[in-house]
């Protein structure tokens, strides 16, 4: 069989594994997400760890929630809705919490541990009221549950109540009247096609589409590539997909896009996107399989190249939303697995749908420009579009951590450029070696600065009334005035100020660490500064315990030199 067709029925067969699988996986009924838990002898289903009984008085509903040893339930997170006409709901009355920090939401939020009663009053003119409730709640160990539906049909006059975790016949019949499946398809199909507009796909497709008027001369080699695109865009999706539909499963809270939430994955996008623009420049000429993944190959049967530009389009694309993109997405989260595969792969059809027309219809190629002089500069120009796109990614990873980690994604990208123009001066194994070494410090940069960005030892921001109040107090007092562009004070801070050890010393003495920051105008921290006769940072004082002057500790400091200086000021 030709290696062209192997490779299609290969994407195909793995298509379907993965449908079947992740089907069988994660099937978002109450049963399989039970069998999913009892595998882990740690966490227990939703529909265990919090269960509630239901008491109708007249003109109130109350619930009385039941919540396992270890696990919480959010005050904020409750919500209350009616599925009929003549069911009319009041707010809420809850019981008091208990205030905590979570981590998961990252702020203080009122939580119910063992039980707590929820209120409802309501007014009905039936005997059937028709409910909505949601909630949700952690563990202590560390999971945290995705928001939690059931659906309550009660019987005034009997007080039965029916509860079940998936919505009513009637209301999935006035979901699909709503938003039919069909209907969601042709959403996602158009909002596939709006993604080729993003700025940070336009530009990879348009090299795509410039191999197309140079290299793919033939129809069948033309319909063999845009056979394997397409199957790297609609696989792409649908991996993705999978991946978030399982995370989900695991009760971890993620959206669509949910790749760039990790800093190392959006780093490593800016070093491919800022490589792929120095190769469109004509700055790098190591080969046009490194330049871009959609030149892999100038072979005509390089279909690898093909493919690879549906995967990278695929992962710089899925932040890019669009209109048309939200209808579908929010409908296939909440639909049965398969289905939700369904919209996903018919999103990524739509992106690779102008390519398969381009392909497959000879009168849109012939169309196309005729090779020549304009291709050189027009494939120059769009380098410009994917620097943009890594400054993007650069700021969205500073966001993400600190500016110490942008600072070094931006040295490591520098060191980039010189590692390949070492390289390409170098003649002699030895200067070769040596482009190595830089271009792996090119790598090692944002890495190693990732994996040391932490939190300073905790200070007080400096003003001379706080000095004045502990000194009167006789506090021992380290002050630390510093810049954010003096690199002699940003050396000190991560050589000598930044130990477990010293804010240990500190915690255990009372010593109070004051920092000043310099970094725009402040005449509190000049007129400290003249008050010592120094005209700039970094200067480094430590009051001792009780009265005393200051102590003035050199500009470049070591670790030993200050604690030491802070023991002797604590005595």
């Amino acid at each position: 069989m030709n290696i062209s067709f192997r490779i299609i029925f290969l994407c195909l067969a793995l298509f379907a594994n993965a449908a079947a699988a992740t089907e069988n996986l994660f099937a978002e009924k109450s049963g399989n997400a039970s069998s999913s838990f009892a595998s882990s002898p740690e966490f227990v289903p939703v529909e265990q760890a919090y269960q509630f009984n239901l008491i109708v008085e007249e003109q109130q509903l109350i619930f009385n929630w039941d919540i396992r040893d270890g696990y919480y339930l959010y005050r904020d997170r409750f919500d209350f809705r009616s599925l009929n006409n003549n069911l009319q709901l009041q707010a809420p009355i809850f019981a008091s919490g208990i205030v905590k920090w979570d981590e998961f939401f990252e702020k203080e939020l009122e939580v119910y541990y063992s039980q707590t009663s929820v209120r409802l009053p309501f007014s009905s003119t039936g005997d059937r009221l028709h409910l909505q409730i949601e909630s949700q709640g952690c563990a202590d160990a560390g999971l945290c549950y995705p928001p939690y539906k059931q659906w309550l049909v009660i019987d005034l006059q009997t007080g039965a109540v029916d509860i079940s975790s998936e919505p009513p016949e009637q209301q999935k019949q006035d979901s699909a009247e709503t938003l039919s499946l069909a209907a969601v398809l042709l959403f996602a199909l158009l909002g596939g096609i709006i993604l080729n507009l993003m700025p940070c796909v336009f530009p990879i497709l348009s090299i795509k589409v410039l191999s197309f008027t140079t290299t793919h001369q033939s129809a069948r080699s033309r319909h063999i590539h845009g056979l394997v695109y397409t199957a790297g865009v609609v696989l792409s999706f649908v991996a993705i997909a999978v991946v978030m539909l399982a995370l989900r499963a695991a009760g971890e809270s993620i959206g669509w896009g949910f790749q760039l939430q990790s800093p190392l994955f959006v780093i490593f996008l800016v070093y491919l996107f800022f490589v792929m623009g120095l190769g469109l420049s004509g700055y790098l000429e190591i080969g046009s399989n490194l330049m871009a993944l959609g030149q892999l190959s100038k072979r005509q049967e390089g279909l690898m190249s093909s493919f690879m530009t549906g995967v990278l389009a695929t992962t710089i694309a899925s932040p890019c939303t669009a209109p048309f993109m939200g209808p579908a997405l929010g409908f296939a989260i909440s639909q049965p697995t398969y289905m939700a595969l369904l919209v996903f792969a018919c999103l990524g059809l739509g992106m690779a749908l102008p390519f398969i027309l381009l392909a497959w219809i000879p009168g849109l190629s012939k169309r196309l420009p005729r090779p020549g002089a304009w291709m050189d500069t027009f494939k120059q120009f769009l380098a410009f579009p994917l620097y943009i796109t890594a400054v993007w990614l650069l700021w969205v990873a500073g966001r993400q951590t600190s500016m110490d980690v942008a600072a070094a994604v931006i040295t490591g990208l520098v060191l980039l450029v010189m590692g390949l123009w070492l390289w390409k001066l170098s003649v002699k194994p030895v200067g070769k070696l040596f482009a190595i070494a830089v271009l792996g410090a090119a790598l090692a940069a944002p890495v190693v600065t990732l994996s040391e960005d932490a939190e300073d030892t905790a200070f007080e921001t400096y003003s001379p009334q706080r000095l004045a109040e502990l000194r009167a107090s006789g506090q021992p007092v380290f002050i630390n005035l510093t810049a954010d562009w003096c690199i002699t004070c940003l050396v000190n801070e991560r050589v000598a100020l930044g130990s477990e050890k010293l804010a240990q010393l500190m915690d255990n003495q009372g010593i109070v660490y004051l920092k000043g920051d310099w970094t725009n105008s402040d005449p509190q921290i000049t007129a400290l500064l003249n008050q010592f006769e120094r005209s700039g940072v970094p200067l480094y004082l430590v009051y001792p315990r009780g009265s005393g002057p200051a102590q003035i500790l050199p500009q470049i400091l070591s670790e030993s030199m200050v604690i030491e200086a802070l023991t002797e000021a604590s005595r």
